[in-house]
Formats: structure tokens, sequence, C-alpha cells
């Protein structure tokens, strides 16, 4: 009733506005009309020329994208200190093939992603993940600047503005053509001597030394391109414009094998040591591993090298085209569009897949087997063609080469609306926006579990030949033995039998209809005494409706495929949203003695969704000026995020999860043998008996849940902007925040359910833990820890953000002649980020800090340091050509692992590695020299990490899967070396 009624009013609304549009369109211009133009000013909708924002905004302009040589736009918002490290084209396990943004650490799905103030729709249709938006989406070379405003925004711009925003500006009047064109490759020169002993000697001491080898001294990889052609034409008239382009992007991959401090699966302890994978090559059997054609007894040492195969850097190539249009009807409207498509693909790559450690049955009688192989596996029945023999079973598949998943990210998006202005004073804004993102997803080089099961049971037919069972007994006469006994044994035909393709497609749809109306009250009179200019405000009404239909073939749904993490079920559901908003600007007094200027700005927005929950989203904020050159401002939002339609509605399956099994490879003189007794109901030997995974993966059964409610947020900023007059070209700004998000939608974590059921026995957390019958939570399906999405506690982020800018000529300092300079910084202090896993629980402080429970928690998966920054400094000098020339910068602090900390909980029972104890701090260095040729072609050079600087190291006990990769948190630091371009810009 309340939607349908809330439907009618919108509609209402809707029609007022269009008729009031068209009877104005229709009426001879005023004499003293403005210009219409387009004011874009993140953080409200009252489009004010000479507002400056209330709330802390951070702007990165088209020159700083190119400075810094970037051609992934994630890679220019992660350098900001604000930010931190999400999906991106380092991350290959768990990767969706998209790049995104984190604002605050609070997690990608709460920061909001706009093209010119309107929504941008979610790049990542995929069921297991969260439909944030793609990144990969912005054509960097069209982008004129970048607003981040980091900070609740909800009451503008409606749902997931939690953290922040991020606020493309597009560039929309160009007139000619442009080419921008740019190469780029890595450098790097192996210099960790300590990691590359580590390796030459695993591989001295390895059955398997091919798989510890070291790269080259030198290596040059990850080449880049990337081209933009840009068609800007103005109409006849002068009233329109259309700007059009199109490019080109293509990047090399980069394995982990490429870089000596990756070329082992670096384990946790007080030195490094080579580990790997349980799942090795050759086979194992049981208590066996296969040597020769014979069994050997197991040991420790049996494991597989699976880190150099991964990718270090996806390969990647993109298209991307697309147009920007106005046209001035007349003085009262302007017609505008955006037509915008990309077409992505991209692949992840990791070690070679195979038998994953579980349980298998094998014939006594395998006609692949020696004699002396079955009497030692299966003792008096060895030969029986009636007896089996049950246990672990594991190979890895070294023959089929490396697991990929390829991607491919298809998405457009168009708007199209009339802006104008009704009368002096009075604006309008109406649109339509449609965005759509079509995936594609197939996963190659995995085995078929139950094509294995029929594969293991080998025998001799009537005609002496050796077949699978499956085959004598007609239940699946397309079966090939798989030879595991002998090395050497495994043909193509094995491997045709047992690898098998899956396949997945979705799409995710957003539409949106927007109409605003903004004026300035001025002219009526409506201000206060003590202020001259008047109330401005903002009025608008909103419709969005957002779906998802996921897909995935027969084997990826019911979960067949061995070792790839589980099902992938379907899913087909969407929302509506209804919504009304309104703001206003309070000028309060101005020109006063120590008021200057002094206003407030209040905001409100509400809204109605169609699965039954309506919000509320507020702001209040003030800025006061009490002389030229100082600005204070202050501000209150109350922000919301609506549960997304994968946490709504994402089916529950077992999948990887948690990092850590507190209770797996115990000793018997443990202290925790007997409390992981008491809280599973074990005995001391079962206990002891439960198999530690060397890869650091456990099972958890997550997925959605309908009965979600919104979360909600309040953000409270105070700072203060300073220009003193005394130094030309300097401004200054210091900004406190402090941002808490309740009853956030997450899961509690594997790690922390585990953590919190050892240290309090507490049974709600207990008895999500489902250990199967071997005690284990990774052999098999059957154990897991149950990981479910909740509405939880809480989140909390606190801390302050400092930015100087300082531009002046070198004359200043009695340097005439030697042309100017310009100094930027920006830095972020983190006080806290704050995660209450359930209401009343304890709290953990994760600021500087890192680790397993850390990166479970929340929305921060990556380290936590207490201090970044980036300090710039460019050289406008006066040699020919225009030269200028750069430097930067970047710090990011180290941070503690989590367990070492005072807090309750988390200084629990895990071991502290010295390995692990502590990731120091870097500092890179970034080079860069700009010049022009004949003012037609400007040229740039540059070198990040110009030292060559390695990335802190972690062990597998400390490093989760997929935000961790290599032995370090790769999209976080400079991973790869040297990054070295060249790019020209040619105007015509």
């Amino acid at each position: 009733m309340k939607i349908n009624l809330l439907r009618e009013r919108l509609l209402a609304s809707s029609m007022i506005c269009g008729a009031a549009v068209a009877a104005l369109a229709a009426t001879p211009a005023l004499a003293q009309q403005a210009e219409v133009q387009e004011i874009v000013v993140t953080g409200s909708r009252i489009p004010t020329p000479n507002l400056t924002s209330v709330s802390p905004v951070v702007a990165i302009t088209a020159a700083d994208i190119k400075a810094q040589g970037v051609t992934r736009v994630e890679d220019m918002i992660n350098s900001l200190p604000q930010a931190f490290a999400a999906q991106g084209a380092s991350i290959s396990n768990g990767s969706n093939g998209t790049a995104t943004v984190n604002l605050r650490g609070l997690g990608a799905s709460r920061t909001l992603v706009l093209i010119d103030g309107r929504r941008v729709g979610p790049g990542n249709p995929s069921s297991a993940t969260s439909p944030a938006v793609d990144l990969n989406f912005i054509p960097s070379a069209l982008v004129e600047r970048v607003d981040v405003l980091t900070g609740g925004a909800s009451a503008v711009y409606g749902a997931d503005a939690v953290a922040g925003v991020v606020n493309f500006i597009m560039k929309k009047d160009f007139e000619g053509v442009k080419i921008d064109a740019q190469w780029s490759t890595y450098q790097h020169s192996q210099h960790n001597d300590s990691i590359a002993a580590i390796v030459a000697a695993k591989a001295a001491s390895s059955s398997q030394p091919g798989q510890f080898a070291l790269p080259k001294d030198d290596v040059t990889d990850g080449q880049g391109e990337d081209i933009t052609l840009t068609i800007g034409m103005n109409s006849a008239d002068g009233k329109g414009n259309v700007t059009a382009y199109a490019s080109y992007r293509k990047i090399e991959a980069i394995l982990q094998g490429n870089r000596d401090f990756s070329a082992c699966t670096l384990n946790s302890g007080a030195t490094f040591s080579c580990g790997g994978s349980g799942t090795a090559y050759p086979a194992r059997v049981g208590s066996y591993m296969v040597d020769g054609s014979t069994f050997r007894a197991r040991t420790s040492n049996d494991v597989y090298n699976y880190g150099p195969s991964n990718y270090y850097q996806r390969p990647d190539e993109r298209y991307s085209l697309g147009a920007f249009a106005h046209y001035q009807i007349n003085d009262k409207v302007e017609a505008y569009g955006q037509l915008m498509f990309m077409d992505d693909r991209s692949v992840a790559q990791i070690a070679p897949g195979g038998i994953f450690a579980g349980t298998f049955t094998i014939n006594c009688d395998n006609a692949f087997m020696t004699a002396a192989q079955q009497t030692q596996l299966c003792g008096a029945n060895a030969g029986s063609s009636t007896a089996t023999w049950t246990g672990t079973v594991a190979r890895r598949n070294i023959e089929g080469g490396g697991r990929q998943s390829e991607f491919r990210h298809q998405s457009y998006r168009y708007v199209t609306g009339v802006r104008g202005d009704l009368a002096p004073n009075w604006n309008y804004d109406a649109y339509l926006e449609y965005s759509s993102t079509t995936y594609n997803s197939a996963q190659t080089g995995y085995f078929q579990t139950s094509r294995i099961k029929n594969a293991l049971i080998a025998r001799k037919n009537s005609s002496g030949q050796i077949v699978c069972q499956s085959v004598i007994d007609g239940s699946d006469s397309s079966c090939v033995p798989y030879n595991i006994f002998q090395e050497g044994q495994v043909t193509a035909a094995m491997l045709g039998y047992l690898e098998v393709p899956s396949y997945s497609t979705a799409n995710s749809t957003e539409r949106v209809a927007s109409a605003s109306l903004g004026g300035d009250l001025t002219p009526y009179g409506i201000k206060t005494p003590w202020a001259k200019d008047g109330l401005g405000v903002a009025l608008g009404t909103e419709y969005r409706e957002e779906h998802l239909d996921y897909k995935s073939d027969f084997v990826a749904t019911a979960g067949l495929l061995n070792g790839a993490g589980g099902a992938s079920p379907a899913i087909d559901a969407g929302f509506e949203v209804y919504e009304l908003y309104g703001e206003v600007r309070v000028p309060l007094v101005q020109d006063k003695p120590f008021i200057k200027d002094l206003k407030a700005e209040l905001g409100y927005r509400f809204s109605d969704y169609s699965y039954g929950v309506s919000t509320n989203a507020y702001k209040a904020g003030g800025d006061w000026t009490p002389f030229d050159g100082l600005r204070l401002r202050a501000g209150y939002q109350r922000s919301v995020r609506a549960p997304n339609l994968v946490e709504l509605y994402g089916p529950q399956n077992v999948v990887l999860d948690g990092t850590t099994d507190p209770c797996a490879g115990l000793s018997a003189s443990s202290s925790l043998v007997a409390t992981c007794a008491k809280a599973f109901n074990l005995t001391t030997a079962q206990v002891l008996a439960i198999e530690k995974n060397p890869a650091s993966q456990y099972n958890g059964l997550t997925g959605g849940n309908p009965d979600l409610q919104p979360e909600t947020s309040d953000t409270y900023t105070l700072g203060f902007v300073a220009t003193p007059n005394q130094i030309p070209g300097l401004n200054v700004s210091v900004d406190w925040f402090d941002i808490k998000v309740a009853d956030y939608i997450s899961n509690i974590g594997a790690n922390t359910i585990l953590s919190n059921c050892l240290s309090t026995l507490s049974s709600y957390y207990c008895s999500l833990v489902h250990r199967d019958s071997s005690g284990s939570l990774f052999l098999s399906s059957g154990g897991y820890v149950t990981d479910t999405t909740l509405n939880t506690g809480s989140l909390h982020t606190r801390g302050v953000d400092l930015a100087a800018n300082y531009r002046t000529g070198l004359e200043t300092f009695g340097l005439d002649g030697a042309g100017s300079v310009a100094v930027s910084f920006t830095g972020t202090w983190l006080d806290k980020l704050e995660t209450q896993s359930l209401p009343g629980g304890p709290t953990v402080d994760c600021a500087g800090l890192y680790g397993a429970i850390c990166s479970s928690l929340g929305g921060s998966t990556t380290p936590n340091p207490k201090w970044r920054h980036k300090f710039r400094v460019e050289w406008k000098t006066p040699f020919p050509m225009d030269l200028a020339l750069a430097a930067q910068w970047r710090y990011i602090g180290g941070v503690d692992l989590d367990v070492t900390s005072k807090q309750a909980a988390l200084n629990n029972s895990s071991a502290v590695y010295a390995t692990d104890a502590k990731l120091g701090d870097r500092s890179y260095l970034d080079l860069t020299a700009t010049f022009n040729v004949n003012k037609d072609y400007t040229f740039r050079v540059g070198v990040n990490n110009v030292l060559d600087k390695d990335p802190p190291l972690v062990g597998s006990s400390n490093c989760p899967t997929g935000s961790c990769n290599g032995n370090t948190y790769a999209q976080m630091y400079d991973t790869l070396g040297r990054y070295i371009f060249v790019g020209v810009s040619a105007g015509f």
C-alpha cells in the first residue's frame, strides 16, 4: 500500500515537472536569462558556482593521473591515503576480473561511485561477490577530475554512500582530434638474497627440484599499452557539442615465479621456509607417496610449490567507446546524453588442479598398481576383486597446467535528460539512466569429482585392457582410468576425461529515473536578517530498479569441480526503490565582524524499497569563515545502505572461507588439545588426528539472507581550510572524521567464529563449526563453518586527513627566471578501525594491524597502517619545450600482526611467528618528466618505485587467499618493481 501511494506521488510529481518544463520551453526567453551550465559540486545538489563544499573532498585532476602514468583507474585511487586496496589486477585467486574502490576500509559495497554526479550501475553480476562498481568502465583519458568525498553522503546520493563517494567528472566539451597513447612495463632486479637462498636450499633437498626454480636476475615484463582517440565537435550555431572517444588497453601477465621473493610459497616461522600445498606431485595415497612405481612414507616435505604459476598481474584486454553530447534548445532547455560501452577480458590463473586432498576409494586389484603397492595399501586383501581401500588421495595435475578463470565483462550505460533554467535563479534537471553489465566466465583446468571416483577404480576387462569399472558395468562408458601410481604415465586421454570446463553467465541491470529542482531564494527575500544571500534549495524525486540474473552450468551449480572452492548456485532477483529528497543551504550571517560568512546546510532523503523496508537519511553541516583566509567546517551525516541483491538472495553453499583451524596439526603437548576436545566433543586421539591444510584454506557455508535490514551510519567531520593572504598560493586543510556503521551486513568470519569458540566455549559459536568424519574443515564438503550473511554488530573508523598545496614562482625566493614550483601533500592518520562482530560482543580495533583475524572482519582485508601519505613536488622549468619535472614520495606505515595486540579479542592462543610479527613501512619514490614539441605534442616519461623496493613479505599462516597474493598484499604495495612509462598526447 505504501509503495503504491509513493509510486503515485512520484508519478504525479514527474508529470507536473514535465508539464512545467514543456510550458516554459515554449515561452520566450527573458533578456537577463543566464546561459545553462553544468556545475558539478560533489556532496550537494545545490549547483551554486561559488559553493565551497562543507564536506571534505579530495580532488584528483587529469594532470595527476597522467603524472602517475596509470592506465588503471584503481591504481590512482588506491594510492590515496583514504582508500584501501580492493579488487584489482594484482588479485588472482579470489578475483572476479573487476577493479573496485574501498574508502576508509569499510568495504567496496559501502563506497558509491558516480559519473558526473549520477550513479554507476553494478559492475560484477556474480552471485559469489558483492556487485560493486567496476572501475575498468572508466576511461582514464576522458577523466577531467575525480572528487573523492570521504564520509557519508546518502542524503544527497542515496544508498551505498556510507564510507563516501568517488565522483568521476568527464570531459564533455572537447573540440578537435586528440590521440593519447602510452606504453609501460615493469623492470625488476632480483635482490632478495635471503629468500633466494631459501628457495635454492629447498630445491637441493626436494624430490621435485624443478618446482623450486629461481627467476633470472633481471626481468622486464608486464608490458601495457593504452591508446585513446577523442574527437569533439561544436555545433554550427555554437549551442552544442559532441565529444566521442574510443580506447584500447592491453596488459600482459606476470607470474609469481618471475620474482625471487615469490619463487616459493613461504611458511611462517622463526625464519621463512619454502612450503606449499599437500595436494602435491607425485600422488599421495593415504600415508604413502608414489615414488617412481613404488610407495614410500609421506613426509612433511611432500608439498607442492603452488605459488610460481599464479598470476601476480592478470592479463587484461579492454575496448571502450562512448560519447557525451549536449545541445541548447533554447534559453530554458538543454538536452544532454551520455553513452558509454566497455568490453573487458581478464584471466586469473592459479596453480594446476588435480585431486585435492579428500576421501576416495581405490580397488585392491587396481590394474595400475604393482603387487607390492597393492600389498602396502590393502595388506591381506591385496589383489582381491571385491576389496577396496578408502582414505585420503591427493595429486597435483602438473600435466594439465594452471587452473584458469576467464572473465568477460560487457558493460554499457546511457543517460538522456534535459536541464535548464525555469526562471531567474531556478533550475531543473530530469534524466533517465540505464546501465547493464553482462558477465561471462569460463573455468578450465579442474577435475570433476565424480569422474575422479570412477577413474580410480581400474580393472582389466575380458580383453586384458585396463579400463574403468564404470565401463565394465556400463554406468559410465566414457571413463578413462587414471594412473596415479607410477610417475610419467598420465596420458592426454586421461586428462580429456577428468578435466571438465565450467561456464557461467550473468546480467545485472539498473534503471534510474530522476527529476530535481533547485533554486536561489534571494530574489524572494527569503533570507536571514544578517545575510545578503538567500536560501538555496534543491528538491527531487528518484526511482531506481536493480535486477540480477546469474546462471552457471550443471557442473558449477552442483559444485562438481574438484578444488574450485564450492558450488555456484543460480540467482534471479531484483528490487525497486522510490525516493524523495531535499536540501537547503542557509547563509546565516555575512560580512560581520569575525563572521565573513556563516552558513548551514541541511538535507533529507526518504527511500522505500519493494522488499518491505524504508530508510531515512539526513545531514546537517556548518561552514564559518571568520575572516578571509580561514574557513571552519563541521558536519553530521546519517547514511544508510540497503542490502544488495547478493546479500539478500545469494544461495547458501560451502566454499573456501577461513584461513586457519586452531585445532589442526596439534602436538600432544599443546594446551589447545583439551580445549578442542571439549569444544567439539572429540577424544584426544581424534583431535590429534585432525590434519592441517598446508595451503591455509578451509571451508565455510556462506550465502545470503532475505531478512536483512539496512545498515545505518553516523558520520561526524570537523576541520578547517586555511588560505593565508600572507602566503599566496598556499592552502592547508585538516579534517577529523568519525564514522560508525550499525547493524552492518557481513558474515562473522570463519576465523573469528573458531577463535571465539575456543576462547569462550560458547555454544553459539561452537555450534557453527561442523567437522566431517575425520574432524577436518577442508578434506570434504561435510566439514565447514557456518558463516552466512547477517546484520551483525558495528564498524567504526576515526582519524584525521591532512592536505596542503602550494604553488609559486621561484622569483619568490630570489631565483628570477627559474620557473615555478608546485607542492602538494595529502596524508591520513588512522586512529580507529573497529569491528564488533556481534551486538554486545568484543570490539576489535585493527588500526595499525594486519592478519588473518583482521582480514576476516568488516570491510578491510588488507593491512591497516596508522599513517599514509603522498608528497609531490613539481618544477616547471624555464627550459625549452615547457619541460616540467616532478618527484613524488608515497609512504605506507608499518603494521603489526593482529594476534600480537594486547586486545583480549585478538591476543588469543594463535602462534606468533617471527616472520609475520610485523610488516615494515615502505617509501616509494616516483619521478616524472613532461615536455611539449611544437605545441601539438605533449610527451611524458616516468618511473614509479624508482628504487625498486620489494614489498614486505608474510608467511602463509597470515596470508589470506585473495587480498594476499604471492607472499604479500600485492594490491596494496608496489610488488612488481619499477614501473616505467612513456606517453604522448597529440592534438589536432
